[in-house]
């Protein structure tokens, strides 16, 4: 049952973006991941709650930042509602796509879980909602997912499996490594895992 801490950073000129305290753990539905998002001073600028089932779809998605909320699920591809700052008006949103993504290491996690690639198996192709910082604005975005290599670390609580994912976006071709030991992520472009107080927890 891991909590830690990551840290965010502009991928281009490091700049600090501010920091994720989270909790996750496998339950009997499926995976569950809570965090509270900071701003580099410190103070609370929104948070996290995802719920994906032992498939890897997520049942339940909901997040908070710049003062707006989006509520979301697997429904018909997926399907969400986005809230003003004001909570005077909703906008619906349906797609066909697998699952969300966003700024939340959170989601890479989950997109793993989804694919559950095979090391050396040929790429495989995934339709996101992408909410994007910092006001959670819904964009579509096509992945291509592939799992390089799979390393065992040894650990005082034996060994550990850390997997190395090629992640390509399909409109820009943009290319990058993600790095992943169970439910946490160790590497990311942007993402620093600076604080972890337990081992990851193992899917089975």
């Amino acid at each position: 049952m891991p909590r830690g801490r990551y840290s965010f950073h502009d991928t281009h000129d490091h700049t600090p973006l501010g920091e994720e305290h989270f909790h996750c753990a496998p339950g009997p539905s499926g995976w569950r991941y809570t965090a509270r998002t900071t701003s580099p001073g410190g103070t609370d600028n929104g948070s996290v709650d995802l719920t994906i089932d032992e498939l890897g779809r997520p049942i339940r998605v909901e997040l908070h930042a710049g003062g707006w909320q989006v509520r979301g699920a697997a429904l018909d591809g997926v399907t969400w509602v986005r809230t003003d700052p004001a909570g005077e008006h909703a906008t619906e949103g349906n797609a066909a796509a697998h699952a969300f993504t966003g700024m939340s290491p959170a989601f890479l996690v989950a997109t793993a879980r989804l694919l559950r690639l095979t090391p050396g198996a040929p790429a495989t192709r995934v339709r996101l909602i992408a909410l994007t910082s910092p006001v959670l604005a819904p964009l579509t975005v096509d992945q291509s997912w592939s799992l390089v290599d799979r390393t065992a670390h040894a650990t005082d609580n034996g060994p550990l499996a850390v997997d190395e994912y090629q992640v390509n976006a399909l409109d820009t071709g943009e290319r990058h490594s993600v790095h992943l030991a169970g439910d946490v992520v160790l590497a990311a472009p942007g993402v620093e895992l600076e604080d972890l107080d337990s081992p990851p927890s193992t899917f089975t």
